[in-house]
C-alpha cells in the first residue's frame, strides 16, 4: 500500500503527519528518523483499526509537486 505522507522541517526537528489516517502522526530530529517513526506509527495505527474490526480506507489523498 502507498500512503500519502506529510513532512515539515520545524525550528529543531521534523515532523510529520498521514492526511488519510487523521492522528496519525510522528516526529523525529532527523528525516530519517521522522521516516522510521511515521511507518511505524502507521504500521500501528492499521493494526489498531484492524483490531477494533474497522474498515482500512483507501488512500485518497494524492501528491504533487508543481512549478510555479
Amino acid at each position: 500500500m502507498l500512503i500519502a505522507v506529510v513532512f515539515e522541517q520545524a525550528e529543531t526537528n521534523y515532523a510529520a503527519y498521514v492526511p488519510d489516517l487523521p492522528g496519525c502522526v510522528a516526529t523525529g530530529r532527523t528525516m530519517e528518523q521522522v521516516r522510521e517513526r511515521i511507518r511505524e506509527a502507521i504500521r500501528m495505527h492499521l493494526e489498531g483499526m484492524r483490531e477494533d474490526g474497522l474498515t482500512i480506507p483507501e488512500p485518497t489523498t494524492r501528491v504533487e509537486e508543481l512549478p510555479v
